[in-house]
């Protein structure tokens, strides 16, 4: 499991995931052009991911080919993780009783929740 990832790095992570080929820095700066930020700060932020690991590059000629080196699937779940851990102690069923008490589980929310619990007893 790579280090925390950054609210500003994730921007620049779902660029990557976004993306059917590896991009170069200028690719990625193209693609958080909402952020209004430098080339040279996506450069920062993709040092960053590369030193955590999130990232992997290779070269090609003079220029970087960015990649991102974990699944956003996998990345999601271990921000998850450590969210249940840190506010419900590790359980799932809490998360979600704070979810209906704050009245955040749309009725389609819950057709799907239904639907879970009935696979996994089934």
């Amino acid at each position: 499991m790579t280090e925390k990832i950054s609210e500003a790095e994730l921007v620049v992570m779902e660029a990557l995931w976004a993306a059917p080929a590896p991009l170069t820095a200028a690719d990625v700066a193209d693609q958080v052009t909402g952020q209004g930020w430098s080339q040279a700060t996506v450069k920062t932020l993709l040092g960053r991911l590369l030193a955590k690991g999130a990232v992997a590059h290779e070269e090609d000629g003079r220029r970087y080919l960015y990649r991102p080196a974990i699944a956003r699937a996998d990345h999601v779940a271990g921000d998850v993780g450590r969210l249940v851990d840190r506010l419900f102690g590790g359980r799932a069923a809490p998360l979600v009783a704070h979810l209906a008490e704050r009245q955040k589980l749309s009725a389609e929310d819950i057709a799907e929740l239904e639907a879970l619990v009935r696979e996994l007893k089934g």
